[in-house]
């Protein structure tokens, strides 16, 4: 079965003023459009042709193939991030993770300026996480298309993409405006928690 592009959790209009339809139409709809239909070519006809995503990556990090880990990596990295971004999203998330971010951080405010520190200074594009690692959060950024699959003992909970066609078309350069509009006004603090819980509950099993 082939890899598919997965709708958007939302309309193209929904998270407007903070990220737009066009922004929406080219991000989701040609660049995450595009690594999809690149791994299908890399897999065609292989080995890994009715494979899962997951499989394509641990399989394409064994073989030491980057350019499929690459492309793989970042159909994987949005999938994950869509559903980071809801309308109506920001503000403080409650339950575990509210006292979770507490506990760690020191708060809301100290969470979103770990986290807009890593976001805008992470050299070149890549990805930003809120990660569970062990019982703790921490803040982390990965380079290109590299995931967090397979890395033992972290789980991913929340990422912003900070490649520039995230957000050229409406902040241009300004990567912190961008930051700052998913951290209060886009981030999806419920995703998150499903993410904690879930991991949680992996773990008790």
């Amino acid at each position: 079965m082939a890899i598919v592009l997965p709708p958007l959790p939302y309309e193209t209009d929904e998270l407007e003023p903070f990220m737009s339809s066009d922004t929406l139409d080219l991000h989701h709809g040609k660049h995450h459009q595009a690594y999809v239909d690149k791994v299908n070519a890399l897999t065609r006809g292989a080995d890994l042709a009715d494979a899962d995503l997951e499989t394509i990556l641990k399989v394409a990090k064994t073989k030491g193939d980057e350019t499929l880990l690459n492309q793989a990596g970042q159909v994987w990295n949005h999938n994950f991030f869509w559903p980071c971004l809801t309308p109506g999203g920001g503000g403080s998330p409650d339950g575990e993770l509210g006292q979770m971010l507490t506990r760690d951080f020191g708060g809301l405010k100290g969470f979103q300026a770990a986290f807009k520190e890593e976001a805008e200074t992470h050299f070149g594009s890549g990805w930003a996480w809120l990660v569970l690692k062990g019982d703790k959060l921490v803040v982390t950024s990965l380079h290109d298309g590299e995931t967090l699959v397979g890395r033992a003992g972290m789980t991913p909970l929340l990422t912003c993409d900070v490649w520039e066609h995230a957000y050229y078309l409406d902040y241009q350069n300004k990567r912190p405006e961008f930051v700052d509009a998913f951290l209060e006004h886009l981030a999806n603090w419920s995703f998150a928690a499903e993410n904690l819980a879930r991991a949680q509950g992996q773990r008790a099993a």
